[in-house]
């Protein structure tokens, strides 16, 4: 399957990263980081829709990104619309890298999400010194322990966590953990078929009450138009994560007003 790959792949990659910078030394320059966090859940939990805007140059799905403007561009466009900004540092399969995710830091404000495939503490640390405010966790990838392990530490840091799952089992572990943010993958990840159903589906597991109690929910993959805009605002969902049409759209902050505007109407 596509995901045991990528984590294979990943689990071959860390210790390059370990080779260049210790464990040790990884470990004592994010504890002695003194960068303030944007926060993350703040950005999501605003009124109306929050957009995540996604840089990556490829993935697994798509194949290599049609986007033709620089990074430095493509970010001012993201920074004039867009609510925080998520960052792909995978190497092998989304052609990503921590040394984009810097340079990102230093052209915005935005809240930046490292999105990768997080197995070890390594990464979480890591992910605070490069500049990330927040970090995804992949359920399906991480048993209860081992999540549990990297998001006490990502917290510690001052770091938000998007807990991300794929199917009702994932969703009710994370609702055992009583997690902040709940990223729903419209992507099968062992496949990666889309079924923007699935954000609705998963979303009637969190209770009226859970919401209220400011437990967040947030759409990702799959959005290609309005039309898939009008069918996820029947989830309730406080914002949604998109990558590869606003990294091939030329005016990707005319397109994330227009998402906000659909939505928030078919809120009403």
């Amino acid at each position: 399957m596509i995901l045991d790959v990528i984590v294979e792949d990943k689990l071959k990659r860390l210790p390059e990263h370990k080779k260049r910078i210790s464990e040790e030394e990884m470990t004592r320059l994010a504890i002695e980081s003194q960068r303030v966090s944007h926060s993350f859940y703040d950005a999501l939990a605003k009124d109306g829709l929050s957009i995540i805007s996604e840089f990556k140059k490829a993935s697994p799905s798509h194949g290599n990104m049609n986007n033709k403007i620089t990074l430095e561009e493509r970010i001012k466009q993201y920074g004039e619309s867009a609510d925080a900004i998520s960052c792909l540092t995978e190497e092998d399969h989304f052609k990503g890298s921590t040394e984009y995710l810097k340079q990102i830091r230093q052209m915005t404000d935005l809240p930046i999400i490292r999105k990768d495939f997080i197995i070890d503490p390594y990464q979480v640390y890591e992910a605070k010194v490069i500049g990330a405010d927040a970090v995804l966790l992949i359920a399906a990838i991480l048993d209860d322990s081992r999540f549990k392990e990297l998001y006490d530490l990502a917290y510690s840091l001052g770091l938000d966590v998007l807990c991300e799952v794929h199917n009702e089992e994932e969703m009710q572990r994370m609702l055992n953990l009583d997690v902040k943010i709940i990223g729903i993958n419209n992507r099968n990840l062992k496949t990666f078929e889309v079924d923007l159903d699935t954000t609705k589906k998963l979303a009637d597991m969190v209770t009226p009450e859970m919401r209220k109690a400011g437990k967040l929910l947030v759409s990702e993959s799959g959005v290609a138009d309005t039309d898939d805009i009008k069918a996820l605002a029947k989830s309730g969902a406080d914002a949604l994560l998109i990558g590869t049409v606003l990294m091939e759209a030329p005016k990707p902050e005319e397109l994330i007003s227009e998402f906000k505007e659909v939505y928030n109407a078919e809120r009403k």
